[in-house]
């Protein structure tokens, strides 16, 4: 009887040391193509030192019992918590911009390798400035989409006709799922006053910079909402969501617009809440999108807490988008504990020369918090700032904008074809390949190495996905049960994994 035991577990190691061998691919997101037939778990490892970027590894389920159920990692699918809508990133007036640059052939091929479901990472929610925002198509130009007085001088500009449109029709083809939030980085200058109790004329020494919306506008500026939307849509380009403000209370950026808690709520309930609803718009309309700490300002600490007590405004608003330039992601633990029927989003992080040290330093740390650390705090989407910069870090605004950010994708100005991924495109693609849009984040149960982080879903077609952290300076290896089926798994070092099942 030992002795068959002892055939039957060397038997095992010998396949699970077989599945553990990588199986190198072009970059591209595509699963093998080798002709395993054998192979029924996709997964997919990027590595902190690079040697590994979304490489594909065969993996096969093993057979008989799981030998070693005290390492392993089990699903608990019947404890479930937030729905997925999606990952991915901006496409601002900058990325367009760039992408229309590149040759066509090119161009396809970087939305294939990123949009696609079935062939590459499956990036499924962008995030579209409404007008402008301080990375348009060309250096210090600012613009909204009604920037001569009357509601009625409404229309689309050459960042959207020329640039943005374009490139959501052709992820759209590519993945026809995608969801898109819009965000404005400014109401129309003329909709701005100094103070909103005297509503003087906005005196800013560069009105595209700070002032708040003159609520004798309010109506006109949920009206722009609605053209805005509706001229999306006219164009086959759905939009799932949009943001009243991007970043409420940052005063300098090149295009920006204060507005406080009590401000935006009284825009939504007395105007954008109203207008939606009488013209028809089932767009989500989703509050804040800013800092995890208020940008340090008391009065607006939980900001989106103080919107929902106002029950008039509150049925409107379907959750709270956040960003992660100042303060903790446990914030979202205490805003959906006080309102665990609303949604959270994340919705902008940037990379640049201040705190992108390295690929792996900034993949670690982004996967860490922005990934990990969000989705786990019932953050429904997960979408980073620009996608695809070019070299200069640009098209970017002037004073207030960023420019010194990176993308998530680099392009040369030289060539428009010599292209730079960093770290934000990985931790994304794992997320977006492991994480269906309308999947279901579930439990995990039982083993898991310290220094390994774990998030489970079920997708909607029946499949699972797994997205593994390893923290550690060196690799792990345990094991992974599937209801009745298992497999081994071995983690590199300081590295995202993510599996299919």
């Amino acid at each position: 009887m030992n002795k068959m035991l002892n055939t039957i577990t060397l038997g095992i190691a010998a396949l699970l040391m077989g599945c553990n061998a990588p199986v190198e691919k072009p970059d591209n997101g595509k699963q093998p193509t080798d002709n395993d037939t054998t192979a029924k778990v996709e997964t997919y490892i990027t590595t902190a030192d690079g040697t590994m970027r979304f490489t594909a590894v065969a993996r096969e389920y093993a057979e008989g019992l799981n030998m070693s159920p005290e390492k392993t990692l089990t699903f608990n699918p019947q404890k479930r918590y937030q729905q997925f809508d999606g990952f991915g990133a901006a496409i601002t007036g900058a990325t367009a911009f760039n992408l229309m640059q590149m040759p066509e052939d090119r161009r396809q091929q970087l939305l294939q390798e990123t949009f696609s479901v079935e062939e590459g990472m499956g990036y499924s929610y962008v995030r579209v400035p409404i007008g402008g925002s301080d990375f348009n198509s060309r250096s210090n130009y600012d613009y909204t989409c009604c920037d001569q007085k009357g509601i009625e001088n409404f229309a689309l500009q050459s960042d959207e006709v020329d640039y943005i449109i374009p490139v959501l029709k052709q992820i759209l083809a590519i993945n026809p799922d995608l969801k898109v939030m819009g965000t404005p980085w400014s109401c129309p200058t003329w909709m701005k006053v100094d103070d909103i109790n005297t509503k003087a004329p906005y005196s800013g020494q560069n009105k595209w910079v700070g002032g708040y919306l003159n609520p004798d506008y309010y109506n006109d500026y949920a009206t722009y909402f609605v053209k805005w939307i509706k001229a999306f849509e006219a164009e086959g380009i759905q939009i799932t969501s949009v943001t009243p403000q991007n970043e409420p209370l940052n005063w300098g950026n090149s295009m920006s617009l204060y507005m406080p808690w009590d401000q935006e709520r009284d825009f939504v309930k007395t105007a954008l809440g109203p207008t939606f609803k009488r013209e028809g718009i089932d767009t989500k309309i989703i509050c804040f999108d800013h800092n995890y700490n208020y940008d340090n300002k008391e009065d607006q600490k939980q900001y989106p807490l103080k919107i929902y007590a106002d029950s008039e405004a509150s049925q409107y608003i379907d959750g709270a988008a956040y960003h992660s330039y100042g303060g903790s992601p446990t914030e979202l633990d205490v805003i959906h504990n006080a309102a665990p029927e609303k949604n959270l989003y994340f919705t902008e992080q940037s990379i640049g020369t201040w705190n992108y040290q390295s690929f792996g330093q900034s993949l670690m740390s982004e996967m860490k918090n922005t990934c990990i650390g969000t989705v786990t705090r019932w953050c429904k989407a997960v979408i980073v700032w620009n996608f695809l910069l070019d070299d200069k870090g640009g098209p970017h605004g002037g004073p207030g904008a960023c420019a010194t950010c990176y993308g998530a994708v680099d392009v040369s100005s030289k060539d428009y074809t010599t292209l730079t991924k960093r770290s934000h495109f990985y931790a994304i693609g794992h997320l977006s390949k492991a994480f269906k849009t309308g999947s279901t984040r579930i439990a995990t149960s039982g083993y898991l190495p310290t220094g390994v982080s774990a998030v489970a879903a079920e997708n909607p077609d029946g499949t699972y996905g797994l997205v593994l952290f390893n923290e550690n300076e060196q690799g792990v290896t345990f094991n992974v049960e599937y209801g009745d089926k298992f497999f081994e798994i071995t983690l590199p070092a300081q590295s995202i994994t993510s599996c299919v099942l």
